[in-house]
């Protein structure tokens, strides 16, 4: 059975936040924009231009007080850094996965079924699809693209 949404405005969601034990802590500068912390996760939102809300910071976990990005590289997820990248345990997953959840759940936004089951990642690194998100001809041809390219040559 589908539910309605509880859409919330940037005030509201603030206030939720607040009363959920999320630690609400203003950008600097940006009076539009809050950084939400809990389970040692964070992620930041703003209020867009009709009052309403949206993530403008995914939800990471907090290494030296970075916001890492949750990378999966097929056999191993990590967490990646400006500086290094961090083996990521159970308890980081399931920390991120909470803290994903009861954001959802704050900004009054849908939970998906796959993303419920656990922990999603930002970014999926795995060797056999490397490149494969940039565009077409900016992608590095592939060996069998290469050898398709020779047998094709004018003679």
């Amino acid at each position: 059975m589908a539910k309605k949404l509880k859409v919330r405005l940037f005030e509201d969601a603030v206030a939720w936040f607040k009363d959920h034990s999320f630690d609400v802590l203003e950008a600097p500068g940006a009076s539009h924009r809050v950084f939400l912390k809990k389970y040692h996760c964070s992620a930041a939102i703003e209020r867009t231009d009709n009052s309403g809300v949206k993530i403008f910071a995914y939800p990471g976990y907090l290494i030296n007080g970075e916001i890492s990005k949750l990378v999966d590289h097929g056999y191993q997820k990590v967490l990646q850094t400006t500086k290094a990248e961090y083996p990521a345990t159970a308890d980081h997953l399931k920390a991120l996965h909470d803290f994903s959840e009861e954001l959802k759940e704050g900004l009054g936004m849908i939970s998906l079924y796959n993303e419920s089951l656990g922990t999603v990642s930002e970014a999926y690194v795995y060797d056999r699809v490397r490149d494969r998100d940039l565009p077409e001809s900016e992608r590095p041809k592939r060996p069998w693209q290469q050898s398709a390219a020779i047998k094709k040559r004018p003679a």
